[in-house]
């Protein structure tokens, strides 16, 4: 099985899944002014995505002022996810559940199998998704986008805040685009 490779100004996959705050997004419906940032995380099982989420929750109002909407998605089940939305504080992060692993697919993120109970002790899903951040335009198109096969090594916020103010200085165009001959 391959994994789809996302391309950057073209539409990104739908996304529809709850929330944990009982409501529902829909990627699109109601988009940042800007952007909306995707990240996609592997669950509550892992402490690496807890700290990584922690981080983007200290800096969600920083994205905020520069037209970024936040939402972190996971596989989990809903009381998974509530418990990682309590676990990271969350309030300018919307937390979706229940993501199904062939949308996982399509957005180009990789899946792995359970390896039992994690080192903080929490059991991991039979199968979950690994590590994705996607910014998407308001027209729904790519931006930007990093997948990653582990927890590990992931893209830092702050730097992505530097990058979006760069991006509306500059105009600057998403890249990675080209996919003719070579």
């Amino acid at each position: 099985m391959t994994v789809n490779a996302l391309i950057p100004r073209q539409p990104v996959p739908a996304l529809k899944v709850p929330l944990t705050d009982g409501g529902r997004f829909v990627l699109g419906a109601a988009p940042g002014e800007r952007f909306d940032l995707v990240v996609f995380y592997r669950g509550l099982h892992c402490p690496i995505c807890a700290k990584y989420l922690i981080e983007l929750e200290r800096l969600a109002p920083q994205f905020a002022e520069r037209g970024v909407q936040i939402i972190a998605v996971s596989s989990d089940v809903e009381e998974r996810a509530k418990l990682m939305a309590e676990k990271v504080s969350a309030s300018g992060i919307k937390f979706g559940y229940g993501l199904n692993l062939h949308s996982a697919r399509q957005w180009g993120l990789y899946i792995s199998t359970s390896r039992g109970k994690t080192s903080i002790g929490i059991e991991e899903p039979g199968l979950f998704s690994e590590p994705g951040v996607f910014l998407v335009r308001p027209d729904g198109t790519l931006y930007y986008g990093a997948v990653q096969t582990m927890p590990f090594a992931r893209p830092q916020f702050q730097d992505l805040l530097g990058a979006i103010d760069f991006a509306i200085k500059a105009d600057y165009p998403a890249r990675g685009e080209y996919t003719g001959a070579l």
